[in-house]
């Protein structure tokens, strides 16, 4: 529970249809193997205490009167276990019988929710024995106590606040309007789904995508927990297809028709930054709810959940495909909109063989087909200096004629020593002085070659670059459009391969296969012995783990010692600990500190969930301090 993580968990007892001593016994085995992974939200099936289909018997006073005192005893039997537990079972009230979820903590009965939407179509018949609830929140009595009854109650920890649960009854999902769309809006971060469906070609699909639609749509952890093998297979057989979501997203789900309890570790903190963020998602059905107080024993949920390590990298080649062909047509179309606004039939870039100029030369090309215009008026140029190494100088004059772009090269060694020496400068003194000279001539070359054609410089910084301020001011910082603004440097790495892989031209493919496996570097040091001396990864950290802060801190608003916590965890056996910590304070450090840079940032396509645009993601302010998220590294 601790950094708001969360152990809850979906399963399916094998019932005995009318044999509540036997169901109950069977969910008290499965919440006591539940409280060893612990799990502190335990969610069992629609009428378990029951069975889902007991059709007429569901008018014999014996069923009836044994499933309350079936549920009595399971609130006794489960007093030492530390978490919430919803069951379902049919419960009569002033003459009628509803189909309801007692929510039991620490062998209280909290609260008694009825289902409110009763399906009587197709298979389903339960109008016969079951009545919608649609009146107000009323009191009943149960085993001597009095107990809240309604469909208007939220379950609010009192150990960890932002934690606020609803219940909701199979088909209440399936309606226009689900019960969890008003729980939601009156604060509900989870909501727990007790349900029966059958199985039918087709409809676990469609289940699935409901239960992650709805909670993405609520912005909120769903627990769905469904009937399974026990019950009647007269005319329907039910298949145990638990699942687990947050915010649109399939946590878990179980193999079907094997009865398997699933578990999954929800990020309620996330949930609540997420709904914090979006301003369209309002609170306004609180006043419609009562809140009910439960208590939960604060710990650290021991993590199965897993973290991506390249959390803006699809894992699967086909979805991975997919992504990089619609990211390169976004880019291209921005590009092509911004050439056809200013009337611009020119395209200047910066070609040095690296990486990120690669991508925005096959996006310029991409670009340039879109528009209808002639690759040859791509102005692709080479400016050598003191860092340029053959292999790159190579690599770029090679990819232009592979694209058809007029290669150009100026090489601006004899400028950039002019320049030092006029401002006093020693040459052999390598700083940082020396290399941003370089850059910022560079950068001045391309727009006045700009300025002669009448076209427009593109820029080839990444995502990763600006949020770490790898980028010289006024220098590689700057341009007309900035086409990889919004790319981190692992996802350009898999769009250039993508290009390799589908471009249908050998010699292209070859050459960017060699940019591909080239390390990255601003190569502004003199090589050594002609190899690349100084590599950007071993002077600001992995990429891989930059992009990974980046993602957890600015997409889940995750605090630094989450992130540390998740890092750790997802990159054991790549980097120790130590290591960690030292590019995790590097990224906060270099964040906050150079912002200005993404304070006057060029347009770009925004192609992600995640961007620096000071006209869009990132309203920050330029001197920031830091203090607060290192302190809390520093007590680690």
């Amino acid at each position: 529970m601790k950094q708001g993580f969360i152990k809850v968990a979906a399963g399916t007892p094998n019932v005995l249809v009318a044999d509540c001593v036997h169901n109950t016994a069977e969910i008290s085995r499965i919440a006591k193997e539940m409280k060893k992974q612990g799990t502190k939200i335990m969610v069992f099936p629609e009428l378990c205490i029951t069975g889902y289909t007991c059709a007429d018997l569901f008018w014999q006073d014996r069923l009836l009167e044994s499933a309350k005192e079936q549920l009595l005893w399971l609130a006794r039997d489960t007093k030492m276990i530390d978490a919430l537990i919803f069951v379902g079972l049919p419960f009569e009230l002033n003459g009628e019988l509803y189909n309801v979820a007692a929510v039991l903590n620490r062998g209280e009965i909290l609260a008694i929710i009825p289902k409110t939407n009763i399906p009587n179509y197709a298979e389903y018949y339960e109008g016969r024995h079951f009545a919608a609830y649609a009146q107000d929140n009323c009191e009943v009595e149960l085993g001597g106590q009095e107990i809240l009854f309604g469909t208007d109650i939220l379950f609010a920890c009192e150990d960890m606040p932002r934690l606020i649960v609803g219940a909701e009854i199979c088909e209440d999902l399936w309606v226009p309007h689900p019960p969890s769309v008003d729980m939601g809006m009156a604060g509900a971060t989870v909501i727990v789904n007790l349900s029966a469906g059958n199985e039918l070609t087709g409809k676990a699909d469609y289940r699935r995508d409901l239960i992650c639609g709805q909670s993405g749509r609520m912005i909120c952890g769903y627990i769905y927990a469904t009937a399974g093998d026990g019950e009647s297979t007269t005319d329907m057989v039910f298949g145990a297809h638990n699942m687990i979501a947050e915010n649109g997203k399939l946590l878990i789900e179980a193999k079907r028709f094997e009865n398997e309890t699933v578990y999954g570790d929800l990020d309620i903190d996330f949930v609540a930054n997420e709904r914090r963020r979006k301003n369209t998602f309002t609170n306004e059905c609180m006043e419609y709810f009562e809140f009910i107080p439960f208590k939960l024993k604060m710990v650290e949920t021991k993590l199965t959940r897993h973290f991506e390590g390249s959390p803006f990298v699809p894992n699967s080649n086909q979805e991975r495909a997919n992504r990089c062909d619609e990211i390169l047509m976004i880019q291209a179309m921005g590009l092509k909109k911004r050439l056809q606004h200013v009337g611009c039939k020119t395209a200047v870039l910066g070609l040095s063989g690296g990486l990120d100029s690669t991508l925005a030369i096959l996006v310029i090309a991409k670009a340039f087909d879109l528009a209808g215009l002639k690759r040859k008026d791509i102005k692709a140029v080479t400016m050598p200096c003191f860092g340029t190494t053959d292999r790159t100088y190579q690599n770029a004059c090679t990819l232009a004629k592979c694209l058809g772009a007029e290669l150009i090269e100026v090489n601006i060694k004899e400028a950039v020593t002019l320049h030092l020496k006029n401002i006093g400068h020693d040459l052999t003194t390598h700083d940082v002085t020396y290399e941003n000279a370089q850059a910022r001539e560079r950068t001045q070359v391309l727009m006045d070659m700009a300025n002669q054609w009448g076209g427009l410089v593109v820029g080839t910084g990444d995502l990763s670059e600006l949020a770490l301020g790898w980028a010289t001011y006024n220098g590689d910082h700057m341009s007309m459009y900035g086409v990889n603004a919004s790319v981190p440097k692992t996802l350009v790495r898999h769009l250039v391969d993508y290009y390799a892989d589908t471009c249908g031209d050998k010699k292209l493919a070859k050459v960017l296969a060699d940019i591909l496996d080239t390390p990255v570097s601003p190569e502004l040091i003199p090589p050594k012995d002609g190899q690349i001396s100084q590599k950007t990864e071993e002077l600001v950290g992995p990429y891989e783990l930059h992009d990974f802060f980046l993602y957890y801190i600015l997409r889940k608003g995750y605090e630094p010692a989450k992130v540390y916590r998740i890092a750790c965890l997802t990159f054991a056996g790549k980097y120790n600990k130590e290591e960690i910590l030292k590019w995790l304070k590097k990224f906060y450090w270099r964040f906050f500190s150079q912002q200005f840079k993404r304070s006057c940032l060029p347009d770009g396509p925004k192609v992600g969930s995640v961007a620096v645009s000071p006209r869009g993601d990132l309203r920050m302010p330029s001197d920031a301090a830091v203090r607060v998220w290192m302190d809390e590294l520093d007590n680690l």
